[in-house]
C-alpha cells in the first residue's frame, strides 16, 4: 500500500470503522465547544471577489496572519491553503470560493469561545485592511454568481465540483457561495450520543430559521429566508439531509457506519496527493477492489476522511457537529454554540429538549427541513408554527446554560450570548427579514449597501 499515511493503521474489521467513531467518548468535565465559521471575502474598490493570488489576494491574507500569529501553514501542492495553531487545535482554512473559516479550538465555556472569536477577527482586520479586503458575514453572497467566485487552489475541490453537477442543481453554490457557522459538541456514551444526535438532528431547522441570514443572490430576493439552506436542498442526496435512521430503534455507531459506507467517496490521499475516486463505494475499497488503487487497502485515516465529506444537518465524527445555521455577525456566531451547548450539555435541559422532539414523526421533521429555508420561524407545525418550538427551544438553552454556572471576570454566565436570539423572539423577526425590510424600503433594491452593513 505504497503512499498511503504510515501513521495511520490499516483497517482490520468492523470494528475499526465504528471504533473511529466511538472513541471520541469522554466523560463530561473533558467536554468542550468547538465552534467553526465561514466568511467571505470581498474587495471594495471596486465592490468585487477576492482572487487568490495577487498583492491584495487571500495568499497574502495568509502570509500576513501568519506573520502575525505565528500559526503554521499547510499547503496543497505548492499552495497554502491555510494555517495551524500549533499551540492549541485550530486553524484557519479556505473553502472553495475563498470563504475565510476559522476552525475554532475546543473551549470549556462560551467566554472562551467569545474571546477566541473577537482575537480572531481583530487580528484578521488588521492584516486585510491594507489590502483593502473585508469579510461579509452573510449565508450566500449577494451578488456574485458561481462563475464570477475566484476558486481556490485546492485539489479536493476540483474532484468535488464536477461531481456534485451530476448530482443536483446547487452543489456548486454550496461550495462557492455560501457560508456557515458550526458548533462541534462532545458526548460520554453510545446512548449520550444518540440522544444529543435526535435532538440536535430534529431541531436543526429551527436553528435554521432562528439564524436566517441569507434572503439574497445574484441580486436578488430569492423568496428564502435562508436561500443557503435550501441551496443544501439540491446539493447531494446522498450525502445530505435530515438522516430518518436516526431515529429508528436500536441506532448507534454501527448504523451510522452502515450509512456513511453507502455514501459514494470523493478522494483517497496518496503520497500528498488526491486520487479522485469520484462516486466508489468505500465497500469496495476495503476489498481492496477500486478501479483507480487496485489492490490498496485503507487506513483508519481514509475512513477520517470519508467521513469528513458527508454533509447531514448534523454529522457524527468523534463529535457531533450542528450544520443548519447561517453566518452572522459576530455576536450570532457564539449565540449559535451558547443554543446548542444550553439545549445538549445539561441533563435536565437535555431531557426537556428530547420530550420535545420525541412526538414528531419522520415526515414532521422532513416537513420542517424543506419549509424552514423559505418561511423561517412561521413555518407551519402542529396547529401552531415554528416559532412556538424556537421559543420553547430557547428557553430550555437558557435554563441549561444558567445551570452550568459558567462566569466570566465580570461575574456574568454564559446566558449573555444568547442575546441575538432573544431579540428573534422578542422582534419575531430573523435577520434576513430585517434585511429584506431594508432593501424593500431605504435601499431602494441597491444590494450594494449590505456590504458595509453586514461587514464583520
Amino acid at each position: 500500500m505504497a503512499g498511503a499515511d504510515s501513521h495511520s493503521p490499516l483497517i482490520e474489521s468492523r470494528a475499526d470503522l465504528i471504533e473511529a467513531l466511538a472513541r471520541g467518548a469522554k466523560p463530561a468535565d473533558q467536554w468542550r465547544i468547538g465552534t467553526e465559521h465561514e466568511k467571505h471575502v470581498f474587495h471594495t474598490d471596486p465592490l468585487r471577489p477576492v482572487t487568490y493570488e495577487g498583492e491584495q489576494g487571500i495568499r497574502a491574507l495568509l502570509a500576513g496572519i501568519e506573520k502575525a500569529t505565528g500559526w503554521h501553514p499547510f499547503y496543497d501542492g505548492d499552495n497554502p491553503i491555510g494555517l495551524r495553531n500549533d499551540a492549541v487545535a485550530g486553524g484557519i482554512s479556505l473553502e472553495p470560493g475563498g470563504q475565510f473559516e476559522l476552525s475554532g479550538a475546543p473551549q470549556s465555556d462560551l467566554h472562551g469561545t467569545a474571546e477566541e472569536m473577537g482575537e480572531h477577527l481583530r487580528v484578521a482586520r488588521s492584516v486585510a485592511e491594507p489590502l483593502d479586503i473585508h469579510f461579509l458575514g452573510l449565508g450566500v453572497t449577494p451578488l456574485w454568481a458561481v462563475k464570477d467566485i475566484p476558486a481556490m487552489p485546492k485539489s479536493r475541490y476540483g474532484i468535488m465540483a464536477p461531481y456534485m453537477d451530476t448530482k443536483g442543481t446547487l452543489g456548486t453554490s454550496m461550495m462557492f457561495r455560501s457560508a456557515t457557522v458550526q458548533t462541534n459538541l462532545d458526548f460520554s456514551s453510545e446512548a449520550d450520543m444518540v440522544k444529543k444526535f435526535r435532538v440536535s438532528l430534529a431541531l436543526q431547522p429551527v436553528a435554521t430559521a432562528l439564524f436566517a441570514n441569507s434572503p439574497f443572490s445574484e441580486g436578488r430576493d430569492t423568496g428564502y429566508l435562508s436561500y443557503r439552506s435550501q441551496i443544501w436542498l439540491d446539493t447531494d442526496p446522498d450525502r445530505t439531509g435530515m438522516l430518518p435512521f436516526v431515529f429508528d430503534e436500536g441506532f448507534g455507531f454501527e448504523q451510522y457506519v452502515d450509512y456513511a459506507l453507502d455514501v459514494p467517496m470523493y478522494f483517497v490521499i496518496r503520497d500528498g496527493k488526491y486520487v479522485n475516486v469520484a462516486g466508489e463505494s468505500f465497500r469496495a475499497f476495503l476489498k481492496g477492489e477500486l478501479p483507480q488503487l487496485p489492490g490498496d487497502l485503507p487506513t483508519v485515516k481514509d475512513w477520517e476522511d470519508h467521513l469528513s465529506t458527508i454533509f447531514p444537518e448534523v454529522r457524527l465524527k468523534q463529535y457531533l457537529e450542528m450544520r443548519g445555521a447561517d453566518m452572522g455577525d459576530e455576536a450570532s456566531v457564539t449565540a449559535l454554540s451558547a443554543f446548542w451547548t444550553g439545549l445538549l450539555y445539561d441533563e435536565v435541559s437535555l431531557e426537556a429538549a428530547y420530550e420535545l422532539i420525541e412526538p414528531w414523526t419522520s415526515d414532521e421533521r422532513e416537513h420542517l427541513r424543506r419549509e424552514a429555508p423559505r418561511l423561517g420561524l412561521m413555518t407551519p407545525h402542529d396547529r401552531s408554527n415554528l416559532f412556538d418550538v424556537a421559543a420553547q427551544a430557547v428557553g430550555i438553552a437558557e435554563a441549561g446554560l444558567v445551570r452550568r454556572g459558567r462566569r466570566n471576570a465580570a461575574g456574568k454566565d454564559e446566558t449573555i450570548y444568547l442575546a441575538p436570539l432573544e431579540e428573534v423572539i422578542q422582534t419575531a423577526q430573523s435577520p434576513a427579514e430585517r434585511w429584506l425590510e431594508r432593501f424593500r424600503g431605504e435601499w431602494n433594491g441597491d444590494l450594494t449597501r449590505i456590504f458595509a452593513e453586514a461587514e464583520l
